[in-house]
């Protein structure tokens, strides 16, 4: 059967308007229905026209409903005179094009509260440490490419001078049981639950990805993505953590939502930018409208693939438990490059935190340093100022490209020799002396943390990089 032969005429000889709803039909009739018959295809769309409220939450019919229901023009969207209100710690920390990134966030006609954490620097739409409120609005780059980044913490009762002791077996298992980069995944992926979700098949373009999903299921990215085995110190008792204090072996793992996160930001991205066209220095902070189709469908498929990144940390430390062959005594997680639905001053908005951790009162999460300096468990306070939220790392204080250009592997190899860290894989933009120092970064965020705990890294598998 040839490929589906559609027209504009066809559409308005069933009765449709000489609108965008054309347009939108047979671009969807031709990527969804391309190997149907032509009447076939006019019966359905006709079926839309006659009823398009029967159609606003199908995947393939939705946004022709809509075009057909809805008939708001799509508009340029300029950008507010003033700042909506912020707060930014650490300022003396974060370089002016981070800050000037936030200011532009800032003056969206969505944007109602901001705040910069001091591990922040520049970064696409919202820099990297940026958290922004918006109403109703959700930015696909103000939450980022890789979706639900996140952190993940095992905290086993094991003798920390077993890792010096034994530390072939510790690095075997990180060689073994880890994959990183574009084309390393494991020969047999685990089953998950996470392929049961109904967004894989409700989702035309997101069920596109679930066989790479599937396929990448338990691996983690390249760049700052790592797996690493070290030791972890618990000084106090904390009700929330419930750990005793003690010296512990810690897993800490560190990546997201693999190509499924990237392709769904990059597609609705596109979306984005279509419908709320912005001034030049702004285009990579457009949002999608939550009561549109595509709003709706990318906060699923975000949410998906935020869970997704989760499913992937548990299948990598459930590998290494069972090399282990223990039980961890603690999980700690939590996620960055995301948004969430948060009341805020009796008002709920949409809080995205872009490479920023939530801190919530009593909310605990893992703030990493670099792979020789230490990271820190910490619990939140539910600082207003800065959104209920904190740093996700220290940041960097060079750029990749820096980084490359001006650090030596033998400066590298000194600095890990110097701290004790064995490093399998990583390249020189992963380099420890391209981070800030994580303690000054600590030092800022006082008011929106407390030190639960800490991880001191000492054998770090990376992307070969």
């Amino acid at each position: 059967m040839g490929k589906l032969k559609l027209r504009g005429k066809d559409l308005i000889a069933i009765g449709y308007p000489q609108n965008k709803s054309i347009s939108i039909a047979m671009e969807a009739m031709l990527k969804h229905y391309k190997r149907e018959p032509k009447e076939k295809v006019l019966k359905m769309l006709k079926e839309v026209l006659l009823a398009p409220e029967n159609y606003k939450q199908d995947g393939v019919f939705g946004k022709i409903a809509e075009a057909l229901t809805d008939v708001k023009k799509t508009e340029f969207r300029h950008l507010n005179a003033t700042r909506a209100p912020f707060t930014i710690f650490g300022e003396e920390e974060i370089q002016k094009s981070a800050k000037d990134q936030l200011y532009t966030a800032l003056k969206l006609p969505v944007a109602k509260a901001g705040a910069l954490m001091p591990d922040g620097h520049h970064g696409y739409g919202l820099p990297i440490g940026g958290v922004l409120a918006t109403e109703n609005a959700v930015i696909p780059y103000g939450v980022g490419v890789d979706i639900g980044c996140r952190m993940c913490l095992s905290i086993y009762d094991i003798n920390p001078s077993f890792i010096e002791g034994h530390k072939d077996k510790y690095v075997n298992i990180l060689e073994k049981q880890t994959r990183f980069g574009m084309n390393e995944v494991h020969y047999k992926p685990n089953d998950h639950e996470i392929f049961e979700r109904t967004e894989f098949r409700d989702i035309p373009f997101v069920k596109k990805l679930k066989d790479k999903a599937y396929k990448q299921l338990g691996s983690s990215g390249g760049g700052n993505h790592f797996v690493e085995f070290g030791i972890i110190e618990v000084t106090t008792q904390d009700d929330v953590l419930k750990v005793p204090p003690g010296q512990y072996v810690g897993v800490l793992s560190h990546s997201g939502s693999r190509g499924l996160g990237a392709n769904i930001a990059k597609n609705y991205t596109y979306l984005a930018t279509k419908q709320t066209p912005l001034p030049k220095e702004a285009q990579h902070l457009a949002w999608l409208d939550l009561n549109t189709h595509d709003g709706q469908e990318y906060w699923l498929a975000m949410n998906l693939a935020g869970d997704y990144a989760s499913a992937c940390h548990h299948d990598i430390h459930k590998r290494i438990a069972k090399e282990l062959g223990a039980r961890p005594l603690a999980m700690v997680e939590n996620h960055h490059n995301f948004a969430w639905k948060e009341v805020i001053d009796g008002q709920e908005l949409i809080v995205h935190r872009k490479g920023a951790t939530p801190a919530q009162k009593n909310v605990l999460g893992i703030i990493p340093g670099s792979m020789t300096a230490p990271g820190y468990i910490v619990k939140g306070k539910g600082n207003e100022q800065s959104l209920s939220s904190a740093s996700h790392g220290a940041g960097r204080v060079l750029s990749r490209a820096e980084a490359k250009r001006t650090l030596t592997r033998s400066d590298l190899k000194k600095v890990l020799k110097n701290h004790g860290v064995t490093l399998i894989g990583a390249g020189m933009d992963e380099a420890p002396m391209a981070y800030k120092d994580i303690n000054r970064v600590m030092a800022h965020q006082t008011d929106l943390i407390d030190v639960v705990g800490m991880f001191t890294p000492k054998i770090v598998r990376m992307d070969k990089g």
